[in-house]
């Protein structure tokens, strides 16, 4: 079936329209609902609750831009509400100074996508949220503190502190393989 018709479908509430929607895309959004969830369990709420508000919205789709990238940013937002819900951004953890040392490209390839996924999944809640938005999403700083309810300069701030956390993490990796 094609997407435009799984679309008009999904636009009369056709059960099969949407069920062929969810099987479509379900397994690149738990991606990205991975990367905001604490754990499996509340991405499958977060991924649940983002389709469930997508099938709600579906009239504000006006067939302009790409479908997967206006679903997306409602997972996403949905991803930030369960956050903001819950309160998890609320955490308060510093980061001691840390010396940074130069990594070969070489020595990086050697860490997985899935290492250095679960690396991001380490940071405080705050830092990865910012993270996320921002290195993986590609959102601004301004955009970043709308949707976090934040200052800019927090976001930066705290981005900054996640690529030093991060940098740590990947550095302690690489010394296990050295």
């Amino acid at each position: 079936m094609e997407l435009n018709d799984i679309i008009k479908g999904c636009l009369s509430n056709d059960r099969d329209c949407q069920k062929a929607l969810y099987e479509r895309y379900a397994a690149s959004m738990l991606g990205v609902c991975r990367r905001y969830a604490r754990h499996g369990l509340e991405a499958d709420d977060m991924l649940q609750d983002g389709f469930i508000t997508l099938f709600r919205n579906m009239d504000q789709y006006h067939g302009t831009g790409s479908f997967e990238a206006w679903m997306r940013r409602i997972i996403i937002n949905t991803c930030l509400k369960h956050i903001r819900k819950f309160s998890f951004q609320k955490e308060n953890i510093g980061i001691e100074e840390t010396e940074i040392t130069k990594v070969e490209p070489e020595v990086l390839s050697q860490l997985s996508e899935e290492a250095l996924l679960e690396m991001i999944d380490q940071l405080p809640v705050g830092y990865k949220n910012v993270f996320n938005l921002y290195a993986i999403e590609g959102y601004n700083h301004q955009e970043i503190s709308k949707m976090l309810g934040i200052r800019e300069g927090t976001s930066r701030s705290q981005l900054v502190k996640a690529r030093k956390m991060l940098q740590k993490f990947i550095g302690n990796a690489l010394n296990a393989f050295i």
